[in-house]
């Protein structure tokens, strides 16, 4: 097999177009769009989460888990 040849993953174009009918037949044509948006959203939303700094929100002084009653 040739380097370039293959997509993502080592699937060619023949198993994606197979791949993307049989989720056609699934999902039908109106909730494929829909799928394809939420799973692009889910995407970036987790590429940020890993590309940002941690923020800690919680204070000592706020936190009622740590105080004792």
């Amino acid at each position: 097999m040739e380097e370039g040849s293959d997509l993502m993953f080592g699937i060619g174009h023949q198993e994606l177009v197979i791949v993307l009918a049989i989720a056609f037949l699934i999902f039908g044509a109106k909730r494929l769009p829909e799928l394809g948006k939420s799973l692009g959203q889910g995407i970036r939303g987790f590429k940020s989460a890993m590309t940002e700094k941690p923020q800690i929100e919680a204070s000592p002084e706020n936190d009622e888990s740590l105080t004792r009653k």
